[in-house]
C-alpha cells in the first residue's frame, strides 16, 4: 500500500511548532503528548528495523520505522478502526439512521471550558432525553429508542467548539414492546 500524499502527522510536523506556542494553556499535557507520539509515528524516532530480501541475489534493504501505536493515531489505528466499524455495522437495525447534533451556545461553551465534568454530563443527559422525548410522541414515532452519542469539543475550524454528534435510528420498539 503507498503512503498518502498527505498525512496527519504531516500536518502536526509542518504546524505543530508554531500551534501550539500560540494555544498554551489550551492543551491538556495529556493532548500534547498524542500530538508529539503521532508526529514520531514511524519515524527514526522510535527506532525501527532492517527488512533484507532473503534472496542473495537480489539484496535489497528497507528500513521500517516503529509506530507509536498510540489509540488517536490514524496510521496505527487505521486497520482496528475498519475492524470496529465493520462489527458495528453489522449490529445495525434494518432502519435508516439520523444524524443528529446538539452544540452548546457559545456563552455557555465559555463556562463549560472551566467545568467540564459537570457541562459535559448534562450536554448528554438533556440531549438523550429530548430525542428520547420526541421520538415517543406518537405525531413522531411513538417508540423507545436507542441512541448513540458521541462527544466532540473541537470544532472544524479547530476553536473550542463543544457538541454531541449522534446517530439515531428511524424506527425503535413499541410503547408496549409488542412492536
Amino acid at each position: 500500500m503507498s503512503r498518502p500524499a498527505l498525512e496527519f502527522a504531516d500536518i502536526f510536523r509542518d504546524h505543530g511548532p508554531a500551534w501550539r506556542p500560540a494555544n498554551r494553556g489550551h492543551l491538556s499535557l495529556g493532548q500534547l503528548k498524542v500530538m508529539s507520539e503521532i508526529e514520531s509515528c514511524r519515524t527514526a524516532a522510535l527506532g525501527g528495523h532492517v527488512a533484507r530480501c532473503q534472496n542473495e541475489a537480489c539484496g535489497h534493504i528497507t528500513i521500517a520505522y516503529n509506530s507509536c501505536r498510540n489509540r488517536h493515531c490514524p496510521k496505527c489505528q487505521g486497520a482496528a478502526a475498519r475492524v470496529w466499524m465493520a462489527a458495528r455495522e453489522a449490529e445495525l437495525l434494518p432502519v435508516p439512521y439520523f444524524h443528529v447534533v446538539f452544540t452548546l451556545p457559545s456563552e455557555i461553551a465559555d463556562i463549560a471550558y472551566q467545568n467540564k465534568r459537570v457541562i459535559y454530563d448534562l450536554l448528554f443527559k438533556v440531549s438523550a432525553e429530548a430525542m428520547q422525548t420526541i421520538a415517543a410522541e406518537r405525531k413522531h414515532l411513538g417508540a423507545k429508542i436507542a441512541i448513540t452519542s458521541v462527544l466532540h469539543t473541537w470544532g472544524s475550524a479547530m476553536t473550542y467548539h463543544p457538541h454531541v454528534h449522534m446517530i439515531v435510528p428511524g424506527g425503535g420498539l413499541s410503547q408496549d414492546g409488542e412492536r
